[in-house]
C-alpha cells in the first residue's frame, strides 16, 4: 500500500453548534497537519444523548474547552487518507476517532462530527477487522468497561437505566462476572433487548441488599433512593454525566457505611480490552444503533436523538461527503 504525503489547504463539511439549540452544517478550514498527524475521511459519527444533549441545551457544566461555536462528536469512525511520517499509521486503516481540534477558531468539543479531521496519530485506534459502523460505539463500550473493571471495583449487581451505556455496562458485567446484574428501567419501550440479565421497573423491585449500584441516568436526585437500596458497605458508582450538583442525606449513608465512586472517561487500555472481548465474541454491540441519517440531515438527526425515546443511538453517515 502506497502512503500518501500530507497536504495543506484542507477543508471539510462539519456539524457546528453555533449556540445552544442552533445547529448548522458548515464547511470549515482544517488546521494544517504535521508529521505526527493523520487525516481521516469520516464514514460514521455517533450522537451522544448525554454530554452532547447538554451541549445542545446549554446546560453543560463548566468544562475545559467549552464555548460556542463548536463541533461536537466523540464517537467517529473513518479511513485514514493521509499520514505524517511520525504518525505510526498507514493509509487505508479504519480507525476510531475520539474527536479532533482542527477547526481553527471553531472549538473542537469534541470535534468528531465532520467529513474529515486532522488528528494526532496517537489519538486514533485501529479497529478490529470487519468492524464498520458499530465502531462508533467503542467509546461507550470502553467507558462501560472502565466503570466495571476499575481496580478494586465490585461487579455491579444493579444498573440504573437501560439506554446504550446502561446496556453496555450490563453486557460487560455479564462478560466479566458470573453474577448477572439487574437493570432498572421505567420506560417500557426500553425494557427489551437484555442479553443475559434482567430488566425491571424499579417500583417492582423491593431489594435492599445490592452490593454495587451503577447509575448511568444522569439524574442528580437519585442518590437517597439508591443509598436506601445498598447492602452495608455497598458502593454507588456514578457513571453518568450530571449537570446539577449531587447531594444526599447523611444518616442513611452513615448507617450503611456507603461508598461513592465516580467513573471517569475511558483510557486506552480500556479500549484494548473491549476490542479483545469483541474479538472473542464475549461482548456484542448488536442492537444498539437504532437510527441512521445522512450527515446533511444532521439538524433533524440531532432532534430525533434528543427527542425520540425509542432512539438508543443515532449515527450520521458521512461517506458521500468525505
Amino acid at each position: 500500500m502506497n502512503d500518501v504525503a500530507i497536504q495543506s489547504g484542507l477543508s471539510a463539511l462539519a456539524v457546528v453548534l453555533e449556540r445552544p439549540e442552533h445547529l448548522v452544517l458548515s464547511r470549515l478550514n482544517l488546521t494544517a497537519p504535521g508529521d505526527d498527524d493523520v487525516v481521516v475521511a469520516m464514514e460514521w459519527s455517533g450522537i451522544s444523548t448525554g454530554t452532547e444533549r447538554l451541549l445542545w441545551s446549554g446546560r453543560m457544566p463548566p468544562f475545559p474547552g467549552l464555548g460556542y461555536p463548536l463541533v461536537p462528536g466523540y464517537e467517529s469512525v473513518g479511513r485514514i487518507i493521509e499520514v505524517g511520517s511520525r504518525s505510526g499509521h498507514r493509509v487505508g486503516e479504519r480507525v476510531f476517532v475520539p474527536g479532533a481540534k482542527c477547526f481553527g477558531d471553531v472549538r473542537g468539543l469534541f470535534g468528531g462530527a465532520a467529513a474529515k479531521v486532522v488528528v494526532p496519530g496517537a489519538r486514533v485506534t485501529r479497529l478490529n477487522d470487519g468492524m464498520e459502523e458499530q465502531g462508533v460505539l467503542l467509546a461507550l463500550a470502553a467507558t462501560a468497561y472502565h466503570a466495571v473493571a476499575a481496580a478494586g471495583a465490585l461487579p455491579p449487581d444493579l444498573i440504573i437505566g437501560h439506554g446504550v451505556l446502561g446496556r453496555l455496562i450490563a453486557r460487560v458485567a455479564v462478560a466479566l462476572s458470573d453474577r448477572p446484574p439487574v437493570v432498572w428501567e421505567k420506560n417500557p419501550n426500553r425494557s427489551a433487548g437484555a442479553q443475559g440479565y434482567a430488566v425491571t421497573d424499579p417500583d417492582a423491585d423491593s431489594r435492599r441488599d445490592y452490593r454495587s449500584i451503577c447509575d448511568v441516568s444522569g439524574d442528580s436526585g437519585l442518590l437517597d433512593l439508591l443509598i436506601s437500596r445498598l447492602a452495608p458497605g455497598g458502593e454507588i458508582v456514578l457513571a453518568g454525566f450530571y449537570s446539577e450538583p449531587l447531594s444526599f442525606n447523611f444518616p442513611p449513608a452513615f448507617m450503611r457505611e456507603a461508598r461513592l465512586r465516580v467513573a471517569a472517561e475511558w483510557r486506552p487500555d480500556d479500549m484494548t480490552e473491549v476490542q479483545a472481548l469483541l474479538a472473542k465474541k464475549a461482548l456484542s454491540l448488536d442492537g444498539l444503533i437504532t437510527h441512521r441519517q445522512e450527515a446533511t440531515d444532521a439538524p433533524a438527526a440531532y432532534r430525533t436523538a434528543f427527542g425520540d425515546p425509542d432512539c438508543l443511538k443515532m449515527i450520521l453517515d458521512w461517506r458521500a461527503h468525505s
